[in-house]
């Protein structure tokens, strides 16, 4: 019976903690935005440097299977550090909600298998985005800071990222990032799996609403922070600010007539 004591000790120290689900995915999600900006931002120069100055001595970089899993590694790290910020509103209603559906339950467990339902459809993002690395740098049209050395290309995606923007499809599935109560209402499903499947559901409707803007990473250079920063800035007026939809429309149409710009100077 000694030996239990501890135990049931930290057993309910761990339940009280859990009590306070708000504050636990809070931090839980501060802390992994904080890492996965400090990856970047410490990776960004010397990953980039070093693959600089493996081109100039040794010609293009092979695509080893380290590489892909590195390149890998490296986008879904971009995409968690520019997409889970938008999210947060809706994962904290999530564990509200949650709470009072159940009161007994532990709403912070469910909420990290949404939280992983989400990445996990951005980890599928990342996967095609990757895919499209490697053709790019196949075809000679990256410089070795990932930036696309093709004005054609850089012209073609300013102007498709645009047009985008004006699409129904963009702002239905803007419209279902903007409005988290009614996509919790709508898509509500119990337990761990139906959290993941919520997660997953809520993923789609933000890859639907941010693939393309996502590839003028391809533009402004892969792992240039500020590019990366610029983006990420982006994605959080448009899905939490007033006026949300009417600065997507007017950035398209900017990013239209930019593109168009760098097009005509062919």
């Amino acid at each position: 019976m000694a030996n239990e004591g501890p135990l049931a000790m930290n057993v309910t120290i761990l339940e009280r903690v859990m009590r306070h689900d708000r504050l636990v995915v809070i931090a839980g999600l501060s802390l992994l935005i904080l890492l996965s900006w400090s990856y970047l931002l410490l990776n960004a120069d010397v990953g980039t440097d070093d693959m600089a100055g493996m081109a100039m001595s040794m010609g293009p970089v092979p695509w080893t299977l380290e590489r892909w899993a590195v390149m890998l590694l490296m986008w879904l790290v971009m995409m968690v550090a520019m997409m889970l910020p938008g999210a947060a509103p809706m994962i904290l209603l999530y564990t509200r909600i949650a709470r009072g559906h159940d009161p007994q339950s532990k709403p912070a467990v469910g909420t990290g298998f949404f939280t992983l339902g989400y990445i996990a459809v951005w980890s599928g993002y990342s996967v095609a985005a990757v895919a499209l690395h490697f053709w790019l740098d196949h075809l000679a049209l990256l410089s070795p800071m990932m930036k696309t050395t093709s004005i054609t290309v850089a012209g073609s995606v300013l102007v498709m990222a645009g047009l985008y923007q004006w699409t129904p499809l963009k702002h239905a599935c803007l419209k279902r990032c903007r409005s988290p109560l009614e996509f919790v209402l709508s898509h509500w499903r119990t337990g761990a799996n139906g959290a993941f499947i919520m997660g997953i559901q809520h993923g789609l409707y933000c890859v639907g609403c941010c693939w393309v803007i996502m590839l003028l990473l391809f533009f402004g250079g892969v792992m240039n922070p500020y590019c990366i920063a610029g983006i990420a800035a982006f994605v959080l007026v448009e899905k939490l600010f007033p006026g949300g939809p009417w600065f997507s429309r007017v950035a398209g149409t900017l990013l239209m007539a930019w593109g168009v710009g760098v097009l005509m100077a062919l």
